[in-house]
């Protein structure tokens, strides 16, 4: 694969190296009890069974914690040694991680649920890595196991990553300066920059850039279909993580995609 498809995974390795040491911090009120108490019952209602997931950009392991604690057994992987060192940290021995590029994901196993959470897939700026991630994730299904992933919706492009915030925590300004553009079109790139101030008057640090894809619906339904994989359902949803449908790209934030392996695509 040439270096131009590359840029995505690249770009992301980069901004989470850097990111890691403030990443809990900017992202502490990211609730996963409330948001997968939510996503949870839609795959009971398409008939997930069995208990061993495997984490697709697991970060620094906030997305799997959840599961540890229901008694699940967890394989997790992200791009990023420095995120995943937290994990390690977080959980010791109880889940196995491994350091691996979701476009070239290694078939860990057989796995009841498949997932790629906090729009990880956003980081993949080409519809060729898209597609590579979404094959390597279905060669890791079960033969009855469920995928689950979310992309980033509009809305989130248009306001998220076109405008500043702050989060003060812990002695440091964190400082995320959005350069996207708030009439954000479906497929466009949007990038963000994350700064960290100290209130000891130090000089400012600056992270490697967020880059991010939009991937519209009917992109991600047909790359879905490519991988093998049939798309069961697609929820939206905004800050109070309740799934709906349709998704609305101008109001919800996510889009939460459930599928599962082609019948008769083997």
């Amino acid at each position: 694969m040439d270096a131009a498809v590359l840029s995505g995974s690249r770009s992301a390795v980069q901004a989470y190296e850097a990111m890691a040491p403030v990443y809990d911090d900017f992202t502490a009120h990211h609730d996963y009890d409330l948001w997968l108490g939510n996503l949870l019952p839609k795959l009971h209602q398409h008939g997930l069974r069995g208990r061993r997931l495997l984490d697709v950009g697991c970060g620094t392991g906030k997305s799997f914690l959840p599961m540890l604690e229901r008694g699940w057994e967890v394989t997790a992987c992200d791009i990023s040694p420095s995120m995943l060192a937290l994990a390690r940290a977080k959980t010791g021995n109880a889940a196995r991680l491994s350091v691996a590029d979701m476009t070239e994901l290694p078939v860990f196993g057989e796995f009841d649920l498949v997932w790629a959470l906090d729009d990880a897939v956003n980081y993949l700026l080409h519809t060729e890595e898209l597609g590579r991630a979404l094959s390597g994730m279905r060669a890791n299904l079960a033969p009855e196991g469920l995928l689950m992933f979310d992309v980033n919706c509009l809305q989130s492009y248009r306001t998220f990553f076109a405008e500043e915030q702050r989060v003060e925590r812990d002695g440091r300004c964190l400082i995320w300066r959005g350069q996207g553009s708030a009439g954000a079109e479906p497929g466009a790139i949007a990038e963000a920059r994350l700064e960290v101030e100290s209130n000891d008057d130090a000089p400012t640090m600056e992270t490697h850039v967020h880059r991010q894809r939009h991937h519209p619906e009917g992109e991600v339904r047909t790359l879905l279909a490519a991988a093998g994989l049939e798309c069961l359902d697609v929820y939206g949803h905004g800050f109070d993580a309740v799934p709906k449908q349709p998704v609305e790209e101008l109001i919800h934030s996510k889009a939460v995609y459930i599928a599962r392996r082609s019948r008769g695509a083997d």
